[in-house]
């Protein structure tokens, strides 16, 4: 098994364990007593915390990344480049013809 194979069945254990275990703790007569409402807190929190923390990795990207060129300062380089080229063709097939 190479390495990639092996840590995605690594994480695919962990996460049968860790989703049966859940599991147990939230609905398990014995056990759910004592462990519901802090499972309860601990994943509403979890989740609050992954979903704004995406929200402000987007926004910090959005805030610090420039603002692209405008359309149309693009096509001027390019239709410099263009003329550029083809005159550099011009002079090469000059210079070949003579």
């Amino acid at each position: 098994m190479n390495k990639d194979k092996s840590t995605g069945a690594l994480l695919l254990a962990a996460s049968i364990v860790i989703i049966v275990v859940y599991l147990l703790l939230l609905w398990y007569p014995p056990w759910a007593s004592v462990a519901s409402l802090f499972l309860l807190k601990l994943t509403g929190s979890v989740a609050i915390v992954a979903v704004f923390a995406v929200i402000g990795w987007i926004g910090y990207t959005l805030a610090t990344t420039p603002p692209p060129k405008p359309i149309e300062e693009i096509e001027k380089e390019l239709e410099k480049e263009l003329k550029e080229i083809e005159q550099s063709e011009n002079e090469n097939s000059g210079m070949q013809q003579k």
